[in-house]
């Protein structure tokens, strides 16, 4: 299943059915490692999680025992249903990723000509993340007030929906519209490492509509 040191990982970019539903094919282009009839792989983001087994893998219009990183498949699967899966999720090898709700980041945006506003705690932000879109909510520094456009900061950033992150993931992401700005995961929302964010975030409106306290959105790793 994978290449030296690389787990298999592939963004899911389209779901389509078979076989009245008894087939589900996964579209998308492989990040890293290989992937071979047979083999297992996990659906990771939204809070979905299932195994699936890899039945034909179909490139280059024809069927194939093996491929591996950079090539744009579609692999047949069982053992999930068709309403399980969806365009945003990543198929990964067993374990190897996990999905988040809160993280931190480095941010910079763009000009104001190219799109960028001040962004402000409590900010909401359309973000892309590999090919998941997801709102994002905005917790600048306790030292800073406000980012202007062509600046750059540390922000936590709480989303909507749990994606599947690593370390260093970069994103994009645009603002009331507009195209605004890029970034890169700087530390993964897990409970023992940003305790902090939970009392920054604690009281913040969009905390409470999330059903959360801010402990359980420092903490929230699925």
């Amino acid at each position: 299943m994978d290449g030296p040191g690389e787990p298999f990982l592939m963004c899911i970019e389209d779901v389509f059915c078979r076989n009245q539903g008894r087939a589900v094919l996964l579209a998308g282009r492989i990040e890293r490692g290989r992937v071979r009839k047979g083999d297992e792989l996990e659906i990771v983001g939204f809070g979905g999680s299932a195994v699936v087994t890899v039945g034909d893998i179909g490139a280059c219009r024809r069927y194939i025992d093996e491929t591996g990183a950079g090539m744009n498949v579609l692999l047949s699967t069982s053992g999930v249903a068709a309403g399980a899966v969806e365009r945003g999720q990543v198929l990964a090898a067993p374990g190897s990723i996990s999905e988040y709700i809160s993280f931190s980041a480095d941010i910079a945006l763009l000009s104001e000509e190219d799109g960028a506003a001040e962004v402000r705690t409590g900010e909401r932000l359309q973000l892309h993340i590999r090919t998941a879109v997801v709102t994002g909510y905005v917790t600048l520094a306790p030292e800073t007030d406000v980012l202007h456009p062509l600046h750059r900061g540390d922000v936590t950033i709480t989303l909507d929906r749990p994606v599947a992150l690593e370390d260093g993931q970069p994103f994009a992401f645009r603002q009331r519209g507009r195209a605004a700005g890029s970034g890169a995961v700087t530390l993964l929302g897990t409970r023992d490492t940003l305790g902090g964010i939970g009392s920054r975030l604690q009281g913040h409106p969009r905390v409470g509509q999330l059903g959360l306290t801010g402990g359980e959105v420092a903490a929230t790793r699925r």
